[in-house]
């Protein structure tokens, strides 16, 4: 955890990227796992192409306020996510992105984007692995800023299925945070999407190879 043993992490894309589950089941894990957590969804007008954030706070003791300015750890799954979340970013934060959906852009203050909505919107997702050739984002201040990309969206259209891609990074957050018990994760998981789970099977081995996936991008922070 960071040095004041509280992670403060956001999770933001475009509504149907299942942003929000991903902050959910964070939180939910935390809670499983012994942790203090609190989720905050932050949502628009649009129900589908708007921006969708999650905020999320994870601690070993008592959350104080609610709401923070700069993040220990921003997850971008789009351009645009990208751009209004880049503000959040600090000496040392994480900013882990999906390479297929961004390119190079300046990190200075945007004000926020909002937007959710729960379901993979196929018309989202064909942003996000369109035949742009532009470079990956690469984040300037290097020196500061841990950039981490991952081919989330490419392994789960090419491997599993898009609907599982927002578990691909979910799994490398929980890598990246080292602070939740993958078995209380994984009952995070069952507990969230028992329902579908329960009329699909197939749905719930795709989302423990999503985890898996997700957590084999990231090598294993040291010391």
């Amino acid at each position: 955890m960071p040095e004041n043993k509280r992670w403060k992490i956001i999770i933001a894309g475009e509504g149907g990227q299942g942003v929000q589950s991903i902050g959910e089941l964070l939180a939910e894990a935390a809670f499983r796992s012994g942790k203090q957590a609190l989720y905050i969804p932050n949502f628009g007008v649009e129900q589908r192409g708007g921006v969708s954030v999650a905020y999320v706070q994870i601690a070993d003791g008592a959350i104080g306020a609610p709401k923070f300015q700069k993040a220990d750890l921003l997850a971008v799954l789009s351009k645009r996510a990208a751009e209004r979340t880049k503000g959040y970013l600090r000496p040392g934060s994480i900013y882990l992105y999906d390479q297929s959906a961004l390119q190079a852009l300046a990190i200075d203050d945007r004000s926020i984007g909002i937007q959710g909505y729960e379901t993979v919107a196929p018309e989202g997702f064909a942003q996000m692995v369109g035949a742009e050739t532009e470079s990956p984002l690469e984040p300037p201040a290097k020196d500061q800023v841990r950039a981490l990309g991952i081919p989330a969206a490419q392994v789960a259209k090419g491997e599993l299925t898009t609907r599982v891609f927002n578990i691909i990074v979910l799994g490398a957050i929980v890598r990246l945070i080292q602070d939740l018990s993958l078995p209380q994760v994984e009952a995070a998981i069952e507990q969230k999407f028992r329902e579908k789970f329960r009329s699909n099977p197939e749905l719930r081995a795709l989302n423990l190879q999503a985890l898996t996936k997700g957590l084999a991008m990231v090598p294993v922070p040291t010391a």
